[in-house]
C-alpha cells in the first residue's frame, strides 16, 4: 500500500483529505506543523507529500525547499493561494504539482496516482532496454536511474521528481527536439494538469544545476518556437 503524508494545519481539511485517501487504499499520516512533517518524513517514508503553504511554524515554500535538501519524494502543494506567482514560486522551490483549494477529490486522487505511477515507473525502467547508468561524454553528466542520482562533473546534484524525469528523457534522446507538450506528457501523463510555464520553470532550474553558465546553456538548449533539446559535450556551442 502506498503512503501519503498530509502536512496541513486545518484539522477539518486534513481529516477530510486523510479520510478520502484512506478509502482509496492509501496509508495516511497527518502533521499539523512543519516540524511534525519533517519528523514524519524520516519515520514514515511516504510515497507522496501533500503540503499546505500556510503552516503555523513554517512557510510552506521554505518547507518544500527543506524537504528537497534530503528527499526526492513527489510533493503536491494543496493551497488556497491561487495566484500564478505563488504557483511558480512553489515549483521553483521543488514542488512537483500544485492544486488550488477548493478542488475535486477525484482530481486529487488522479494526480496522486500520476505522481506515484511516474515515481514507480522510474524505479523499474532500468530493467528494460535502458542501461542502469546513463553516461554522456566522459561522465560530464551521469544519470543513475536505479539510485535516482544526477551527477554533474562528478558532483551529486539534488533534483525534484519532475527534474529527474526530464533529464532522463533528454539523456536517452540526445539531439531530439521536444515540444513543451512532449515534456508535459513525459513527466506527468495525460491525467494531471501541468502548464507550459511549469515546464519552463523546471528547465530554468535544471540549467542552474547542470550548466556552467545557465544564461548561455550548452546542454539544455531552447529551440525557438518549438521547445527544448539536449546536446552532448561533443556538439559545438551556439
Amino acid at each position: 500500500m502506498y503512503k501519503i503524508l498530509v502536512i496541513e494545519d486545518d484539522v477539518m481539511m486534513s481529516d477530510m483529505l486523510s479520510m478520502y485517501m484512506s478509502e482509496e487504499g492509501y496509508v495516511i499520516k497527518q502533521a499539523a506543523t512543519g516540524e511534525q512533517g519533517l519528523k514524519l518524513l524520516e519515520q514514515f517514508l511516504p510515497d507522496v507529500v501533500l503540503l499546505d503553504l500556510m503552516l503555523p511554524d513554517w512557510d510552506g515554500t521554505e518547507l518544500c525547499q527543506k524537504i528537497r535538501q534530503t528527499s526526492s519524494v513527489p510533493i503536491m502543494i494543496v493551497s488556497m493561494k491561487s495566484e500564478v506567482s505563488e504557483r511558480v514560486q512553489a515549483l521553483r522551490a521543488g514542488a512537483d504539482d500544485y492544486l488550488c483549494k477548493p478542488f475535486s477529490m477525484h482530481e486529487l486522487s488522479a494526480r496522486v496516482e500520476a505522481l506515484i505511477r511516474r515515481a514507480r515507473l522510474m524505479q523499474t525502467v532500468a530493467a528494460g532496454a535502458e542501461e542502469d547508468e546513463l553516461e554522456q561524454s566522459e561522465t560530464a553528466i551521469r544519470l543513475d536511474t536505479e539510485r535516482r542520482l544526477l551527477l554533474v562533473r562528478g558532483t551529486q546534484v539534488e533534483t525534484t521528481f519532475s527534474e529527474f524525469e526530464l533529464m532522463k528523457l533528454f539523456l536517452t534522446h540526445p539531439g531530439k527536439v521536444f515540444s513543451r507538450e512532449d515534456l508535459i506528457n513525459a513527466i506527468r501523463g495525460f491525467d494531471s494538469f501541468v502548464t507550459d510555464r511549469a515546464i519552463d520553470v523546471h528547465i530554468v532550474n535544471l540549467r542552474r544545476k547542470v550548466e556552467r553558465n545557465p544564461k548561455e546553456p550548452h546542454f539544455i538548449r531552447t529551440v525557438w518556437g518549438v521547445g527544448y533539446k539536449y546536446v552532448s559535450d561533443a556538439e559545438p556551442a551556439h
